[in-house]
């Protein structure tokens, strides 16, 4: 069982976040590469690279939300574990790989290796996002007293991850899916309150 510390949580997610803001930078310099590197006219750049500025849009807007979670997440933590350090970092790590499998999507487009690389990337991190909100829901003594975890946070990040998992089948099985599987996250909140529904039903 991990030893408890009663060391304020503020220093591990000022330190995420940092690492965070470093990989949503990372993202950004293919592109200003691109601009340097070709002599086009700038129209032709963006008409050439579309894939390219697609795949950095969309890794933005992955990043950008699974920070999001997190820090709505750190909200309800008064105090952390090393257990809880540990899949901090594990997430940190899925997040700055991010930047390396959407250069890939940029110049291998739909090709399936990189499709399952990259949404396995992301669900590798919302993975360790649920093993996050798991110790936290687990532990109350880690918790915020005055901002305790509920089912809720439970159920939207098991959630996230079991449509994460289907969007990576149906990318592979149907291959012109591609990356748009990853709409499916828009019906986290209706699958999460239908489970979490179902759950107070059931007990």
């Amino acid at each position: 069982m991990p030893q408890k510390t009663s060391r304020d949580p503020d220093r591990l997610v000022l330190f995420t976040d940092a690492v965070v803001a470093i990989a949503i930078t990372l993202l950004i310099l293919p592109l200003v590469d691109l601009a340097n590197e070709h002599a086009e006219h700038p129209v032709e750049i963006l008409a050439h690279n579309r894939d390219r500025i697609g795949s950095f849009v969309l890794s933005f807007v992955v990043i950008a939300r699974l920070w999001l979670t997190h820090h709505q997440m750190f909200a309800h933590v008064g105090k952390y574990t090393s257990n809880l350090v540990l899949w901090n970092m594990m997430w940190l790590f899925t997040t700055v790989l991010l930047p390396f499998p959407t250069e890939m999507v940029g110049r291998y487009g739909s090709e399936s290796f990189t499709m399952a690389f990259y949404i396995g990337t992301v669900l590798a991190s919302s993975v360790c996002l649920t093993a996050l909100t798991l110790v936290i829901y687990r532990n109350p003594d880690i918790q915020d007293p005055d901002n305790p975890v509920d089912d809720r946070y439970v159920a939207n990040s098991v959630t996230t991850t079991g449509l994460i998992v289907v969007a990576l089948v149906l990318a592979l099985v149907v291959p012109k899916v591609n990356y748009l599987a990853l709409l499916l996250l828009f019906l986290t909140p209706v699958v999460a309150r239908l489970w979490t529904r179902r759950r107070r039903v059931t007990s």
